[in-house]
Formats: C-alpha cells, structure tokens, sequence
C-alpha cells in the first residue's frame, strides 16, 4: 500500500512539475548589471553572442540598440538570420535597458530626449514623480564613458565598428550623441526620429553644430514608414499632433547633405505601407546591411 501511495504521490509530482510553464530563453544571451556612477542610477545591458563566438577567437563588430526591453529581442533574432542566411558579418548586439525602478516612459523620456519640452502637458507614468526630460548628452556620456569599457573588458569587441540602432525618442538619442561627439560610432541606424520633439529642436542643434565644425563624420541610415505623415485635414507643424515625420525626416536629411560634409554619409529611405509601429524590423534589417553586409566591406 505504501508503495502504491508513493507511486500516486510521485505521478503527481511530476504533473505539477509538467505543466509548470518554463519561461523562454534566447539562446546565447547574458543580462549584466552596469551602474552610471555619473548619472546615480542602474541599468542593464543585454548581450547576444554570435553562433561563432565560442568557437572563434576574433573580435566582432557591435551593435548597440535602445528601449532594449522590446528592441533588443527583434534587433538580435534579425541580425542573428541575416548572418546566417543572408551573407551579413555577425555581430554582437547589446541591448540597453531602462534604469532600474523605472517606468518604461519615465525612463526614456528622461534619457533619449535633448530638451526639457518649452510647451508641454505629458502625464508621468510613475505616482508621485513629474516627467523628467533632457538628459540625452548626460546618459550619452554615460554609454560612451562606462557601458563601452565595460563591454571592452568583457567581450571580443571590435569597438572601432560600433553601430547604434534607435527609433523614435532612441533616435533623438542618436542624433544627439551624433552632434555631440559624432565618431561615438561608426554608423547610425535611426528609425523614425521624433523630429517635432518640443518645437524642431533638432533643427535648432543641427544648425548650431554646422556654425561650429566645418564637417560631420558619420555614416547615418536613416529609415521610416510612409504612413507616418499628416493626418488628412490637418496643417503640418513641429509638434506631436501635427507633424508630418516623413516630411521632418526629409528635410532634415536634405540639410545634413547640404552643409557640405566632406566625411558625412547619410542614406533614407521611406518603407511603403509601414507605419511607427511597424517598420523598426524594416529600419533595422535594411540598417545594418548597409554596414555589415559583405556587400559593403
């Protein structure tokens, strides 16, 4: 009877044990902690590993990609299938989180934005804490002067090809960080910049910053979805409601080629039928093939 009552007790067990989900796990993938001293917050970077790297001794180009907590997936599992079926060079990609105890939208608005809105009504999305904007330039430093070292120590990192992939408010990072100190990195996936972001100010800075450099080194691909126009009936302005983000991008683009930038390459281009919600796969597969394909070695 005891052995019956053991046999019953253990089926069971391993029932419960069955049917207990197992969560997902990507394979070849590391969460680290890196702390901004600088900024007195934490963060984390996600880290996936080429299929070679355990094999090979080489170093390898790295691809850095914001709102990691989506992002970073999608950016990863791409440039994962473009090496290998698609004649693309692999590549380490580093996902960077949002800070620690922070809200997704707290979180980015404080850290990818350039200004403090002149003129806005934004609702925080954590009790108790204002929205908070304008520290681009500050966690730029802070992913040039720690997150870069530490993935350096870490890893088999070719940090003279580094590429950074944002969209939306991660591509105002980008510029930001592109006009602040434009060899950060070696090429710039921007998808969809928030341009109308308070009043155009990118326009503003991108003006200033042709006041004082006779040039731009840096090699940009710009990307957005053609859907991500002007509501009909409405009048293009440089605010949210009213923006017409292709418009915006074009002629931001148009400018950057204009001033005349001798070591400046920049490439757009407007994906049909997609809209800011759909086209980052878009933005980065065509993105990083611009850069990495064998294509354009």
């Amino acid at each position: 009877m005891k052995a019956v009552l053991a046999a019953i007790i253990l089926s069971c067990s391993t029932l419960a044990a069955a049917a207990t989900p197992v969560p997902y796990t990507l394979a070849n993938t590391e969460v680290r902690d890196v702390r901004a001293g600088s900024l007195g917050r934490d963060y984390q970077v996600f880290v996936a590993l080429p299929d070679s790297y355990s094999t090979s001794k080489r170093s390898y180009p790295v691809v850095f990609v914001v709102d990691a907590d989506y992002a970073f997936p999608v950016v990863r599992n791409i440039a994962s299938r473009l090496s290998r079926h698609a004649d693309m060079e692999e590549a380490i990609v580093v996902g960077l989180s949002y800070a620690k105890g922070d809200a997704a939208v707290f979180s980015r608005r404080r850290d990818y934005t350039p200004t403090t809105p002149r003129k806005h009504a934004y609702r925080s999305d954590m009790p108790g804490r204002a929205p908070a904007f304008g520290e681009a330039s500050a966690y730029g430093r802070y992913l040039t002067g720690e997150v870069f070292p530490f993935i350096a120590r870490h890893y088999r990192a070719d940090m003279a090809r580094k590429i950074f992939v944002g969209h939306s408010y991660g591509s105002l990072l980008g510029l930001q960080m592109m006009l602040d100190a434009p060899r950060s990195f070696e090429h710039y996936v921007l998808g969809s910049p928030s341009l109308w972001f308070d009043a155009g100010i990118m326009f503003d800075r991108e003006q200033a910053y042709a006041a004082r450099h006779k040039d731009l080194p840096a090699s940009v691909f710009f990307g957005i979805g053609s859907l991500e126009t002007l509501a009909p009936g409405k009048k293009r302005s440089r605010s949210e409601e009213d923006a017409d983000m292709v418009a915006d991008l074009r002629e931001f683009d148009a400018l950057l080629k204009g001033r005349g930038h001798k070591n400046l390459h920049t490439r757009l281009t407007v994906f049909a039928d997609e809209d800011h919600a759909s086209v980052l796969p878009m933005v980065v597969t065509h993105g990083l093939r611009s850069y990495l394909s064998s294509e354009t070695k």
